[in-house]
Parts: structure tokens; C-alpha cells; sequence
């Protein structure tokens, strides 16, 4: 049975009535997976493909998906079935249309609702990735212990085992002892996020709508989503301030934001390079700045 076959099953299942493939063609997926748009009959699908070792990829996304649906809040793709077929995985979605940017106001009461949804613990069900990175979500009570070990402590050792050394090594190690003066005076909740909220992960949809897509899922300090959002692009004025009439931001996420983002530029640091090591340290020295 050849990937495509299953995947017509798959779908046949799903719908319980035959689907068979009549049109495929390649589409923007991202620098990790090959993606695909499939149609047959007036059905479409988006379909991601990578290497078989990387099912549990697909298999993780696939749960974070349906956690986010199960909070009637910004729509997100359907999952329709992942799985291996020969040296391959798969991960197959419904298709939406995206139209360009999604209205501000709606998608920040809708961000405020979906960062409502709360567990007692910090991190997920299952492992993840962030980008090609794994990223570690056992559950834990500390959100700060969390934040030191599973996200700034494993990003700085992937950086130590990459090569960059010396100063960007001595600055992460000060800043993540002094971790908790950060949250002297703020507590976070354990918030179910979509983890990877650049301005590529999300979009609008018929009339405006949010959709946001390709998340790396775990409960934990909702300013984390809301930074990521100011990292690479910028949901607008008009977001926060629905967002945050909807569900107020403590006055410390201006500073707290860069300790989040810093993760996400250590990742990059790990998978592109040595400029992102440089911005990495800058934004460590801010950071330190901030409670010397």
C-alpha cells in the first residue's frame, strides 16, 4: 500500500464514506515537513509528510489540535488521522482558507478565552517539538522549576553541546539562578498554550476569523503565547487591548516577555546559528539588568 492509499483510508473512515484523491499539489509547510493540498469531489485535506521516526512529531500535534478545539475558542485544523506508511509519516488535517490577517479584537477575546482553559500542573501530556527541537513538558508543580529545566536550562545545554560557550553560557547560568526574582510578585496559572504563536501560525479565516495552526502545546504562563506574538511580527494594539479587557496582563509581562522570548532565540541559536547566539546574549544582559 503506497502513503497515499492509506491516507484515502484514513479519510474513508473518518467521513465513513469512500474518498479517493483526484488532484495533489505541493504547498508551503513550513522548513521541517513536505505539505500537501489534496481534493476529491468537493473534500480537501491538508496532508504533512516527513521521515517514519518522525511520527511522534505528527502524533503530539495532533493532541495539541484537539485540546485547543476542546476550548471553543480560536479555531484551529482539524485532525483527521497520523500515523506511518512505509519510510514516511504522515499527519493529515482538514483544509481551511486563510485570507490574510484575522480581526484584532475577536482574536484577542478569543486568545483570552482559549488561556482561560487551566490544569493544575505545569507542562503536557506528551513531548513535543519547537521547531525540530524536542521540547520536554513532564508535568510539574513550579512553573519557575519548569521554566529553569524543561525550557532555559535544556536550550542552554543544547547551546553548550552546539559550541557557544564562554559568555552566553556564564549569563544563562546567572540568570537562571535568579530565576524566581521575576515572579516575586506574580503567579502564574497553568494556562493551555499553543507554544509556537509567531505571526506564521496564525491567520484569518471567512470574514475574519482567527485560525491559528502548527502548535507545540503545553499548559503554562499564558505571557508566554502573548510574547511569542510580539517576537517575529505583531498581532496590533487593537489585540491587547481586547485581550487584556478580556483578561488583564500583570504589569510585569513587559519585562517578563523577554525572559519567554529568550527561549525561543536560544532554539533559534540551536538551529540557524551564531547571530542568534549574539541576540541571545544581549537580551540575557537586559534581562540581568533588570534585577541587579
Amino acid at each position: 500500500m503506497t502513503l497515499w492509499q492509506q491516507i484515502e483510508q484514513d479519510i474513508s473512515a473518518h467521513r465513513g464514506s469512500p474518498f479517493r484523491i483526484s488532484e495533489k499539489q505541493s504547498v508551503a509547510g513550513g522548513d521541517i515537513n513536505k505539505a500537501y493540498k489534496i481534493c476529491g469531489g468537493r473534500s480537501r485535506y491538508f496532508v504533512k509528510t516527513n521521515l517514519h521516526s518522525r511520527v511522534s512529531m505528527f502524533e503530539a500535534e495532533a493532541l495539541a489540535l484537539e485540546a485547543l478545539s476542546r476550548t471553543e475558542s480560536v479555531r484551529v485544523p482539524e485532525p483527521i488521522s497520523s500515523g506511518t506508511c512505509g519510510q514516511e509519516s504522515y499527519l493529515v488535517l482538514n483544509w481551511l482558507d486563510l485570507s490574510g490577517s484575522p480581526n484584532s479584537e475577536l482574536f484577542g477575546r478569543q486568545m483570552a478565552q482559549l488561556h482561560r482553559s487551566l490544569q493544575p500542573q505545569f507542562g503536557f501530556h506528551v513531548d513535543n517539538t519547537i521547531g525540530s527541537t524536542p521540547q520536554l513538558n513532564p508535568w510539574m508543580d513550579s512553573w519557575v522549576d519548569f521554566w529553569q529545566g524543561q525550557r532555559l536550562g535544556y536550550q542552554l545545554e543544547l547551546a553548550r553541546r552546539n559550541g557557544f560557550v564562554g559568555r552566553l553560557a556564564e549569563l544563562g547560568l546567572e540568570l537562571i539562578e535568579n530565576l524566581p526574582l521575576f515572579f516575586r510578585s506574580y503567579r502564574p496559572v497553568a494556562s493551555l498554550l499553543h507554544g509556537d504563536l509567531w505571526a506564521g501560525n496564525w491567520s484569518g479565516g471567512e470574514n475574519g476569523q482567527p485560525i491559528i495552526y502548527d502548535p507545540a502545546s503545553y499548559y503554562g504562563d499564558r505571557e508566554a503565547d502573548l510574547a511569542m506574538m510580539e517576537l517575529f511580527g505583531h498581532p496590533g494594539r487593537a489585540f491587547f487591548a481586547a485581550y487584556n479587557e478580556a483578561y488583564a496582563l500583570d504589569e510585569g509581562y513587559g519585562v517578563r516577555k523577554n525572559l519567554y522570548n529568550l527561549y525561543h532565540i536560544l532554539n533559534h541559536a540551536n538551529l540557524f546559528g551564531a547571530s542568534y547566539a549574539r541576540q541571545a546574549e544581549q537580551m540575557m544582559r537586559s534581562l540581568l539588568a533588570e534585577i541587579r
